[in-house]
């Protein structure tokens, strides 16, 4: 297959202001009226919400350690109908892992160049003016192969200031497609884990159109859609498979992390999902073949949560005789008890012994390789999956049967192998796929 021309929005590091070039660039490109396509190169959950706000279109993760080519093949596709293609990377462009996965380390360079799009690298240039040109130039050339479409000027002081930036931009040959002037009202609120949800945003909207228009005051749009390419890409394999028929899905502020192309992929197949909210004390509609809690920040409404017993009661009745599966956030609220970073114990639903806590902070964070080592909906034992996990919880007491051995991108086993229990299973780690055949 041919892939949609694009550009990927990269940076040194984190911190540097790409998530707001990325929002207005989507907003900006889709009020000239062009079909915009939002990627998220890596495994984050929470920026593919932002994507969807700006864009108008779902976004989706494209992750080369977790996928295999053919998923990755799948996933791109999904930019079938779409005019371009804008992806924002992780961390730094060139960050990944040192043990190399299904296609690659899992770095935002190895996406551009799989894909065939040109990055765009916003740079920081704070307490700098020249000497940001050797930082731009020496990412130019780390690997050559990586399509390179300029640099971004962030948070320029003056017009001295841009000027001496630009002269050693000029220097050393590299296009500058924007130079945005420093402001301290740009950022996105956050909280312990990144940003703050898509939904949770006071006034998204406003937010974003103020990025559109700061973008399109300050930066060459048109060059940017000119720098657009794609690269001819094998034949992708199948979005992944759904757990059931009829899948009754936890969506709302506090169980909102499903990776898009999971329940596309369940959509693609036939599979029907029947959301509620466990916050609006809802229950699960009970002629739902299995119950799934995706991950979200239940500890921000444990209170909430232990009180919603419509939900509880539901969501215990269907456990008796159907799956129920819970990631991060929702393996937690399957979980006997749930404290808060306050100290509060709250009971969760009791259906797994897991008990965890926020009082005493420990961050958990990385990809994930498990072997089955019982069923869990959708694969049977045996089966190798690939997921990433993030989280500030600390476990206390995890009684119930493993559901996986579970170790690091590098191998090294890690203590969070899931539970199992009669029809209810959970993991820490939010599920990207399963492993794919060589």
């Amino acid at each position: 297959m041919t892939n949609m021309p694009g550009v990927l929005v990269s940076a040194p590091s984190s911190g540097t202001g790409k998530t707001t070039v990325m929002l207005g660039l989507l907003r900006a490109l889709a009020d000239d009226g062009l079909r915009v396509q939002a990627f998220k190169s890596g495994p984050d959950y929470i920026d593919p919400a932002f994507h969807r706000a700006a864009s108008g279109r779902p976004s989706f993760n494209l992750d080369t350690w977790a996928m295999g080519p053919g998923l990755l093949g799948a996933v791109a596709a999904q930019a079938q109908g779409a005019d371009i293609c804008v992806a924002e990377g992780s961390m730094g462009l060139f960050d990944g892992v040192a043990t190399r996965g299904q296609s690659g380390y899992g770095s935002s360079a190895e996406t551009a160049q799989r894909m065939g799009w040109p990055v765009v690298l916003v740079l920081d240039v704070g307490g700098q003016a020249q000497s940001a040109a050797a930082t731009a130039l020496g990412f130019k050339m780390y690997n050559p192969d990586v399509p390179f479409a300029g640099v971004i000027l962030n948070r320029v002081a003056s017009p001295r200031h841009e000027r001496l930036a630009r002269l050693g931009m000029d220097k050393a040959g590299l296009p500058v497609l924007g130079v945005l002037p420093r402001r301290g009202d740009l950022a996105l609120p956050e909280r312990h884990l990144g940003l703050i949800q898509a939904v949770e945003h006071p006034d998204l909207e406003a937010a974003i159109k103020g990025y559109a228009d700061f973008l399109r005051e300050h930066v060459d749009l048109q060059a940017i859609k000119a720098a657009a390419k794609g690269a001819r890409t094998g034949q992708g394999g199948p979005l992944p498979k759904p757990p059931a028929q009829r899948i009754a899905l936890a969506q709302d502020a506090a169980f909102s992390f499903a990776y898009p192309h999971l329940t596309e992929g369940w959509r693609a197949a036939g599979a029907e999902i029947l959301p509620f909210s466990p916050l609006a004390d809802e229950a699960p509609d009970p002629s739902a073949d299995i119950v799934w809690l995706p991950g979200g920040y239940p500890e921000l409404h444990a209170g909430k949560l232990a009180a919603a017993q419509t939900y509880l009661t539901g969501l215990r009745q269907h456990a008796q005789t159907k799956p129920v599966h819970g990631e991060c956030g929702g393996y937690m609220a399957l979980g006997e008890a749930l404290i808060d970073k306050d100290g509060t114990r709250h009971q969760m639903a009791g259906l797994l012994g897991l008990v965890t806590s926020y009082e005493k902070r420990k961050f958990h964070l990385g990809y994930r390789q498990a072997v089955l080592q019982a069923p869990m909906p959708g694969f049977d034992a045996g089966h190798k999956l690939r997921g990433h996990e993030f989280h500030y919880s600390t476990i206390l007491d995890q009684p119930d049967a493993p559901l996986a051995q579970v170790s690091d991108a590098d191998g090294n086993p890690v203590p969070e192998t899931g539970s199992t229990r009669g029809h209810v299973t959970g993991t820490f780690f939010h599920l990207i796929t399963e492993e794919e055949q060589p």
